[in-house]
């Protein structure tokens, strides 16, 4: 069997697990750790508190600094109202397309990775390769933001990860950040006919909503002259706005769902402290001069940096010499790979598959992509030889 072969084979099992990031994942991960220490790697699978979501981290070569990170997430987005022309959870290969959700984000790269660690292992490596895999990436990053500090805390200090997110294998050295909120307005509800008897929570949404949309111009007069980000200011976006039960009715509840993509550091503090003013000396007074028990609220749902594009950059270095890909690029969607910066390695994406095509139903990956994903990973194999 081919290395190609068998990475089709390995991805029809990561198919076959319905890992939604609103179900669990760890059925996914123990089969992933079951085939990586089959393959000589040592596993450890760390648990949330709910026992059923988990992160993988598996090593092959020596102890010690250095190691390079093959990371990827094992979540996949939802199918539901989806119309899908075959089984999402049943890889289907037509000619050289390979369909199922997950297949191109990113479980085709994680495949890849399995598939060469009996590679790996059969060499005398200079430095350690690490397999991270992680959960929920789609809802915030939630499993990355929990391992990087359980892997501080045993002082693993690996020197650069190639995310292998889809980017039809060119190489990535920048994206913005995401961070997404919910705020939830809690008024009084009364007839309409009256409307200075209650506290209208759809009225006070729409003020908090039209600061955001202010902002969003200000934000564009703060964008570095230098930023390779297109657009180069941070955006924000407002996804939801709902509130009311009835055209007569004073609404008692709204929420806003919004999102911001920083650009730089410093404007998602700005735009919090220019929201957490208005909502302070200005909307909760005026509810609350009506209600006392009026509230507004803000969760975060997720807050996850961006990746910073770096002058030095050994991460670029290597996939370029890896890959004979020169040229270097930023995206506008996000990942997990500013949390590996921030524990201070070089991080590049780079990974098979059309980010085209994530999301969407008929999903697929060209098997020409992961056989150069597979190029890719024999020449690292080879770079981590020893002398």
């Amino acid at each position: 069997m081919t290395d190609l072969d068998a990475t089709e084979s390995i991805l029809g099992a990561l198919i076959a697990h319905p890992t939604v990031s609103a179900e669990p994942n760890v059925a996914l991960i123990e089969h992933m750790a079951e085939r990586l220490e089959a393959s000589g790697a040592r596993v450890e699978v760390f648990r949330d508190a709910s026992g059923g979501k988990a992160n993988l981290w598996g090593t092959i070569g020596p102890e010690g600094d250095g190691g390079i990170v093959l990371s990827g997430h094992s979540d996949v987005v939802p199918v539901a109202d989806q119309d899908w022309s075959m089984d999402p959870w049943a890889l289907t290969r037509r000619d050289d397309l390979l369909y199922g959700r997950g297949t191109c984000d990113m479980k085709g790269f994680i495949a890849a990775s399995i598939a060469m660690a009996p590679h790996f292992a059969a060499q005398e490596l200079r430095r350690p390769v690490h397999f991270c895999f992680t959960h929920d990436e789609e809802v915030g990053c939630l499993g990355a933001r929990q391992l990087v500090p359980q892997l501080e805390a045993r002082g693993i200090r690996p020197s650069i990860a190639i995310v292998g997110e889809p980017t039809t294998m060119q190489i990535i050295e920048g994206h913005k950040g995401c961070c997404e909120y919910t705020a939830r307005f809690t008024g009084l509800e009364g007839h309409g006919s009256a409307p200075d008897r209650g506290v209208n929570a759809v009225l006070y949404a729409v003020r908090y909503v039209t600061r955001l949309m202010e902002l969003a111009e200000e934000l564009k007069h703060r964008a570095p002259r230098d930023t390779p980000f297109d657009p180069p200011w941070t955006t924000v976006n407002v996804g939801r706005l709902s509130g009311g039960v009835a055209h007569n009715v004073i609404p008692g509840k709204a929420e806003v769902e919004w999102e911001m993509r920083p650009s730089q550091y410093g404007d998602a503090e700005f735009v919090k402290e220019q929201l957490a003013h208005l909502v302070e000396h200005d909307l909760l007074p005026a509810m609350r001069a009506v209600s006392p028990w009026a509230d507004i609220t803000t969760e975060v749902i997720g807050e996850v940096v961006g990746l910073e594009p770096m002058t030095d950059n050994a991460a670029r270095d290597l996939v370029r010499e890896l890959t004979g890909d020169m040229d270097a690029h930023t995206v506008p969607f996000g990942t997990e790979a500013g949390l590996f910066q921030g524990m201070g390695m070089s991080v590049v994406v780079c990974g098979p598959g059309s980010i085209a095509q994530a999301h969407k139903p008929d999903e697929y990956i060209s098997r020409p992509q992961l056989q150069a994903c597979l190029d890719m990973l024999h020449g690292l194999r080879r770079s981590l030889v020893a002398a």
